[in-house]
């Protein structure tokens, strides 16, 4: 009786915390954003003080240019406060965004993206995070497997030890390759689409998204299996980016109509 309580319990709360993604994906979310926020900015913080900031300022206005640029076509419900941009002194090929604005950009990534518009693609997929709100779905679809699995080990206590061992290990077979590794795959996936529309937006060339990640492919030394990584192989990356490329096209041609384009200078 306990055991069919604490399952409709749990199925109530995941249609209570239903949502949908930018892209009408359906999400979870059990996370307050206020909540997401202060986790964002307290490991932020912790960043900052663990890693090395660059103090060049060509470097840091040149970023911080792309940013802002990327930031005023990104809808006005996340730009409440005031996003914050920090350049890590790092040989990292990467960059980030936490929930409450907060953009990271390691120098190293300077090193691949050879222009503005490769560096919007990065930053625009990483702010696509934020918009999408994928922290809040990680940690909700966690949470919610974390109940799940200690439902299932109450479960077969009570229903006999026999199948404990068989029950938790389908479980965690797929906790892991069925849920959480697609899971983030979606997330970047997803993100590309949504940066690329953002990049569009703000008036950086689309198609300089593509030479980004074939920039990316040729200077990764990683193969790892599409199936068994949380990210999209570069390969399929491009493949998808160019399936989207003529609306995103579309969308720059109408910005460059304007005349008004980013110019920010390394």
């Amino acid at each position: 009786m306990l055991k069919k309580f604490s399952l409709a319990a749990l199925a109530a709360l995941v249609v209570m915390s239903c949502a949908q993604s930018p892209t009408g994906r359906n999400q979870i979310m059990l996370f307050d954003s206020k909540q997401l926020s202060t986790m964002g900015a307290q490991t932020f913080e912790t960043m900052k003080a663990e890693t090395p900031i660059s103090k060049d300022a060509r470097t840091n206005e040149y970023v911080q240019c792309i940013a802002s640029a990327l930031l005023r076509v990104t809808p006005e419900e996340y730009l409440t406060n005031p996003w914050e941009v920090v350049v890590f002194d790092s040989e990292q090929v990467n960059a980030f965004a936490l929930p409450g604005g907060k953009i990271g950009v390691y120098t190293g990534l300077l090193k691949v993206a050879e222009n503005q518009e490769q560096l919007a693609a990065v930053v625009g997929h990483e702010i696509a995070h934020v918009i999408a709100s994928h922290s809040n779905e990680r940690l909700s679809t966690n949470q919610f497997m974390q109940s799940a699995l200690a439902l299932g080990d109450a479960g077969t206590k009570a229903y006999g030890v026999q199948y404990q061992q068989e029950i938790m290990a389908a479980l965690g077979l797929g906790a892991q390759l069925g849920v959480i590794l697609p899971f983030s795959r979606t997330h970047e996936t997803e993100a590309d689409v949504i940066g690329l529309d953002l990049m569009a937006k703000a008036g950086f060339e689309p198609r300089q998204a593509v030479n980004l990640w074939q920039n990316m492919a040729a200077a990764s030394n990683n193969n790892t299996p599409q199936f068994l990584s949380s990210h999209p192989i570069p390969e399929n990356r491009i493949a998808e980016l160019r399936s989207r490329m003529p609306e995103a096209m579309t969308t720059f041609n109408e910005r460059k109509k304007t005349g008004r384009l980013p110019s920010c200078k390394r």
